[in-house]
């Protein structure tokens, strides 16, 4: 590259090695892997909040344990994480004998492996989001380092070297760091927002699970 060539970032990635062009594709896959992970997650954890809020309204408005129930079999399919806790804990209660002074312990286990299975599908994709965010720099500083090597390299069959020489060489290698902060930046915000959302719905599931396990318990006793 002249010194008085073109200098946009288009010609740069044209013009950078075949390493550097290698090091950005495999940016801009992990970036676009980010973006879509970051969407879906969005959709999903939004949705799960909305149909927990939506479960507690009815829980609390005083509707019959019963009728919950029935309603949370009809919708199963469509049915959110503290409905299915709540279904799978009163299905065993009403399984177990009511003056068993274990029946809790089951209804405990069975509302825990629901909670287990429907936490994993919720995180499900955020250690992706990390991964990108922690290695995206570092595979845009490889590339940056391999194309300041190869500029070097060159000049040293020039008996004339400047500034104006150099730079193109370098602001081509400079993009590759450039974009491995793109694919890293959005991916690390990602993880901690949706790290501290899941987290919270998690804390509001164990308060429910406590909640409603004194509730039966208070049914048990009166018998």
């Amino acid at each position: 590259m002249t010194p008085t060539a073109d200098l946009s970032i288009l010609t740069l990635v044209t013009n950078a090695s075949l390493v550097v062009k290698a090091v950005l594709a495999v940016l801009v896959l992990l970036s676009l892997t980010s973006w879509t992970v970051i969407f879906q997650k969005l959709f999903t954890i939004s949705r799960a909040a909305r149909q927990v809020e939506e479960f507690e309204g009815r829980f609390w408005s005083g509707t019959e344990l019963n009728q919950l129930l029935e309603a949370a079999k009809r919708n199963h399919e469509h049915a959110g994480i503290e409905e299915r806790l709540f279904a799978a804990g009163m299905s065993e209660y009403l399984k177990q004998s009511r003056q068993d002074p274990h029946a809790l312990n089951g209804v405990s286990r069975a509302m825990r492996a629901v909670y287990n299975r429907e936490m994993d599908h919720l995180e499900r994709g955020l250690p992706m989001l990390a991964s990108i965010g922690s290695t995206s720099p570092y595979i845009g500083l490889f590339g940056t380092v391999w194309g300041i090597m190869n500029a070097f390299t060159g000049l040293s069959t020039l008996d004339n070297v400047s500034l104006a020489v150099v730079a193109p060489g370098i602001a081509e290698a400079l993009v590759a760091t450039a974009i491995g902060l793109f694919a890293a930046i959005p991916a690390v915000a990602a993880y901690n927002y949706f790290n501290n959302r899941v987290g919270r719905l998690s804390n509001r599931l164990d308060g429910f699970s406590e909640e409603f396990l004194n509730i039966l318990q208070r049914q048990q006793v009166r018998g």
